[in-house]
C-alpha cells in the first residue's frame, strides 16, 4: 500500500512521483501531461524560454491535462564571463564547429529576465513552481505562495536545504550526486555537494520541517521504496523519463542511454559552464582538460549550442551533451504514462513485501 505522504497532499497527485524538469531539448508538453495524467507530477523545464514562450508552454500542457503539473525556473546566478575565457572557448571550439559544418562563432547570450519569467508563472498559476541553481528571495517565494502555487527548491547539501526552508519554500528536492544533468549547488563549490542520496536524504530529513523529495539514481520501484524508507516523502526521476516516447531528447541521446551497461557518466562544466552529469563522449574528452579555462554559465552554454544541435540532427552522440544519471543502465523505453504506472506498481509491491533478508 502506498503511504499517504506529505507530497501527495501538497501536490494533489495520486502518487508522490515527480518527473524531473529537463530544460531544453527533452522538455515537451506531451511529456509533462503524460506523467500528470498517470497520477504523478509532470514538470516543464521552461528556464531557457522567454516569458511569452513560457505562457504558450503552460497553455499547451493545459490542453493535454487537467491534472496538477509543475514548471521549473533557474534562480538568477552570477558566473565567470570574462572576455579572455570566452575567447579561449571560441578557440577550442573552432575545430568542432568546422567538423559539424558550422561557420561563424555565435554571440554569447544571456538568460531570459527572471522577474519577467516569474511574472508569467504567477499569472498562469501552475500547481507547482520549482527552482534550481539557487534560492530566490523570500519576497519572491512569498509571492509564489500567495498566488496559491507550491514553491519547491533544489539542494545538494543540508545548509542549502536550510537556506531554502528559511526563505519559505514548501518542500525541497535533495539532489544526490547520482543525479544526471546540472548540479543544483549554490552555497559552496559543487564538489562539496557530491553527496550520495543514501547519506543526503536522512541528513536533510532529520534537520528539516518541510517535506524532502529524493532525486538521483532512482529508476524503479526499488529505488522509490528505499527513498521513502530513508524518510523522503516523494521522489523525483529524470533519466528514467528521458528515454520515454514523449521526451524530446534526440534518438541518438536516448540510444546512448539505453546502450549503457555500466556507469560511464562524469560531472563536467564543459558543455554549459556549469557542472552537470552526462555520458562520456568525444566532446567531453576533448574539452575536459581545459575546463578551468572556459567561461561559466550561460556563456559556455550559448557557445556550444550550435554544435550540440548539429550533432543531434546528424545522429552523432559525440557532439551532444548526453545528460544522464549514474543509474542510466536501468532505463526502460516506453510511453511516460506506462512507466509511471509500472513505477507505482513496483513500489507498491516493495512496500507491501517489506524487508526480505
Amino acid at each position: 500500500m502506498w503511504p499517504d505522504t506529505a507530497i501527495i497532499r501538497l501536490f494533489g497527485t495520486a502518487v508522490p512521483i515527480v518527473q524531473a524538469p529537463m530544460a531544453g531539448e527533452p522538455d515537451r508538453a506531451e511529456l509533462t501531461a503524460a506523467v500528470s495524467n498517470a497520477g504523478g507530477l509532470g514538470s516543464a523545464g521552461v528556464a531557457y524560454l522567454q516569458p511569452d514562450a513560457i505562457r504558450e508552454r503552460i497553455h499547451a500542457i493545459r490542453a493535454l491535462t487537467q491534472r496538477p503539473f509543475g514548471v521549473n525556473l533557474f534562480a538568477p546566478v552570477t558566473s565567470d564571463m570574462s572576455p579572455a575565457k570566452i575567447a579561449r572557448a571560441r578557440e577550442l571550439l573552432a575545430p568542432l564547429r568546422t567538423a559539424y559544418g558550422l561557420d561563424d562563432m555565435p554571440a554569447v547570450t544571456t538568460m531570459p529576465d527572471f522577474e519577467a519569467q516569474l511574472a508569467v508563472v504567477l499569472e498562469e498559476k501552475p500547481a507547482v513552481l520549482s527552482f534550481t541553481f539557487g534560492c530566490p528571495t523570500p519576497e519572491q517565494i512569498r509571492r509564489v505562495r500567495a498566488a496559491g502555487i507550491v514553491a519547491v527548491g533544489s539542494a545538494t547539501t543540508v545548509p542549502e536545504a536550510q537556506a531554502l526552508e528559511a526563505a519559505g519554500v514548501n518542500a525541497v528536492v535533495a539532489q544526490g550526486t547520482e543525479a544526471g544533468a546540472h548540479r543544483g549547488s549554490f552555497l559552496a563549490p559543487f564538489d562539496d555537494g557530491l553527496i550520495g542520496l543514501m547519506a543526503l536524504v536522512p541528513a536533510m530529513v532529520d534537520r528539516m520541517k518541510i517535506p524532502v523529495i529524493a532525486a538521483g539514481g532512482i529508476m524503479d520501484g526499488r529505488g522509490i521504496a528505499a527513498a521513502l524508507m530513508l524518510g523522503a516523502t516523494g521522489v523525483q526521476l529524470g533519466t528514467a523519463f528521458l528515454v520515454s516516447e514523449e521526451s524530446g531528447a534526440s534518438a541518438s541521446w536516448k540510444n546512448a542511454i539505453l546502450e549503457l551497461d555500466s556507469d560511464h557518466t562524469r560531472v563536467t562544466p564543459i558543455y554549459s559552464g556549469r557542472p552537470a552529469r552526462g555520458i562520456q563522449n568525444t566532446m567531453m574528452e576533448i574539452l575536459s582538460p581545459f575546463a578551468e579555462e572556459l567561461p561559466g554559465f550561460p556563456a559556455m552554454n550559448s557557445l556550444t549550442r550550435a554544435i550540440r544541435v548539429a550533432a543531434a540532427k546528424g545522429g552523432d552522440p559525440d557532439g551532444q551533451s548526453l545528460w544522464a544519471g549514474q543509474a542510466a543502465p536501468l532505463a526502460r523505453a516506453m510511453p511516460a504514462g506506462d512507466l509511471l504506472r509500472i513505477l507505482s506498481e513496483e513500489t507498491g509491491r516493495r512496500l507491501d513485501e517489506g524487508f526480505r533478508g
